[in-house]
């Protein structure tokens, strides 16, 4: 592989990372908005952990969901390319 297609690669690397983070972290700002609504403003030490726990919940259903749907692509193309 040339540097230049390298360097292109990890650049949308970066990029997407970056972008990734921005989406979390405006979710991240959502997600507690709508815990303040349910629990009220105080910052408990149980209302952070109750946070945490939901957030973490929903990450693991949605990186088992994104690792299935993945898995299943893949193997969809692997059908596709053995048929052709």
């Amino acid at each position: 592989m040339s540097l230049k297609a390298e360097v292109i690669e990890k650049v949308s690397a970066l990029l997407a990372a970056a972008f990734g983070l921005i989406a979390a972290l405006a979710w991240n700002g959502a997600i507690q908005e709508l815990f303040a609504e349910i629990f009220g403003d105080q910052s408990s030490l149980v209302a952070m952990f109750v946070y945490a726990i939901v957030v973490t919940i929903i990450a693991v259903i949605a990186v088992i969901l994104i690792g299935r749907a993945a898995a299943k692509a893949k193997r969809e193309d692997e059908i596709a390319a053995t048929r052709r």
